[in-house]
């Protein structure tokens, strides 16, 4: 019962930033700006989701050492996706930005 409470305000708790997160990106002035919202969801909201799921597993008595570590794997993938997907969108917008520069000093 107690374990089914935590996962479920983890849920709650993850789908809340998630609109906030869209919301913010519906209202966002520039591309820059709606690549670094994105950080919340990838790194807070989605790893909350498979912690509530290991949660929910350990109170249904389901757990396993491969469920676990599959709930490890996943959020590590989350973080890396973030830290690669924020440098690649980093830098192909500064490509932009000078190219636009460049084009518009000529």
């Amino acid at each position: 019962m107690a374990f089914d409470i935590i996962a479920g305000a983890l849920i709650i708790f993850a789908g809340i930033l998630m609109v906030i997160t869209a919301v913010a990106l519906w209202r966002a002035p520039d591309a820059l700006t709606r690549a670094n919202l994105l950080g919340p969801t990838t790194g807070v909201a989605m790893p909350s989701l498979v912690i509530a799921k290991v949660i929910h597993d350990i109170g249904a008595g389901d757990v396993s050492v491969g469920g676990l570590i599959r709930a490890l794997l996943a959020i590590v993938a989350f973080l890396v996706v973030l830290a690669i997907g924020s440098f690649v969108m980093g830098r192909s917008l500064l490509g932009l930005a000078l190219e636009q520069e460049d084009s518009s000093s000529r």
